[in-house]
């Protein structure tokens, strides 16, 4: 397990270029290699420590060209239970025309086909269809999330940032109280996944999608997803014990301490502590739904869910 982290001052290319070769073997990209990128896209138009910035994809795929052409640049609608569509996003963010010149192909993988994974969650057996496009069709997964709080699940880095690898914002709302069990899954189900952490800005107080920038100005590129949240985490200055989704999965992949982790610098001088979590009354509502599947069907599958969210919104600004 490797994780390089250094400051942006020469900016993204030269970070990347010396990301990928700290990680060594996991960091090597083959002609062969068929490479899926999946950026931070949570809302219609760029935030700065709301999504994956344009010019660190930029970088990204620029490195890797160097190595192969079958890049792939994938995301699906967001929006939980007011959906936007990807494919406008991409047009917005620069992303389409930056993947037209630079001869990369770009997937909203909501439009994709899926295959189902199967996992048991206590005596039941559970099943989320995923895009063949990552199962079937990737040998390298790249995920590039940013440092943010999350409402829900108190941060939001690497494990999170594949939620949005289930094509149907609706069945999100539906997964929400399973979670932990589910992102877990998910990300065991990817193909052999780097992690590139766009650090350039961070987003504090009340994410992920609105809240307070902060600049931090760092990239971190590691090849375990896992121990990159545990990381990351800590330098949000946020205990992973208290993460119930990061303290599952390190858990189940038995990691328990970062003393063998390869570091190429001592991570904690990137601690920053500005980040912290608040929530309003209005974003209970929200929380409690995410965490029991009865008020889920309620808040998001009922006949109420059309005038409860018509009452929350009477209180609450809506998101975009």
């Amino acid at each position: 397990m490797n994780v390089f982290i250094e400051s942006l001052r020469a900016g993204y290319g030269a970070s990347i270029a010396r990301g990928f070769d700290f990680l060594g073997p996991a960091g090597t990209i083959r002609t062969s290699d068929r490479i899926a990128i999946k950026p931070n896209l949570t809302f219609p138009t760029y935030r700065p420590g709301v999504m994956t910035s344009l010019d660190a994809l930029t970088a990204l795929v620029t490195y890797l060209k160097n190595f192969t052409d079958k890049i792939t640049i994938c995301e699906s609608d967001s929006g939980g239970y007011n959906p936007f569509s990807m494919d406008e996003v991409f047009r917005n963010t620069g992303i389409t025309e930056f993947a037209n010149r630079m001869g990369v192909r770009i997937v909203n993988m909501s439009h994709s086909p899926s295959r189902l994974i199967r996992f048991r969650r206590h005596l039941r057996t559970m099943s989320v269809p995923l895009p063949t496009l990552l199962l079937d069709e990737t040998d390298r997964f790249i995920t590039m999330p940013v440092p943010k709080v999350h409402l829900n699940t108190i941060v939001s880095i690497g494990l999170k940032n594949q939620w949005g690898v289930i094509q149907e914002p609706a069945l999100r709302l539906k997964l929400h109280p399973f979670f932990k069990e589910v992102i877990y899954q998910v990300n065991k189900a990817l193909p052999k996944t780097v992690v590139v952490v766009d650090g350039k800005y961070g987003l504090t107080r009340s994410g992920p999608m609105r809240g307070d920038v902060l600049d931090l100005n760092w990239i971190l590129i590691s090849d375990n997803v896992y121990v990159t949240d545990r990381i990351v985490s800590e330098l949000m200055g946020f205990d992973w014990r208290n993460i119930p989704y990061i303290r599952y999965a390190l858990q189940r992949e038995g990691i328990r301490s970062v003393d063998t982790v390869q570091f190429n610098c001592d991570y904690r001088a990137f601690r920053n502590e500005n980040f912290y979590l608040v929530r309003r009354w209005t974003d209970y509502p929200g929380v409690l739904t995410f965490n029991s599947r009865t008020l889920a069907y309620v808040g998001y599958e009922s006949p109420l869910a059309k005038p409860l969210h018509w009452l929350l919104y009477r209180f609450r600004e809506p998101f975009y």
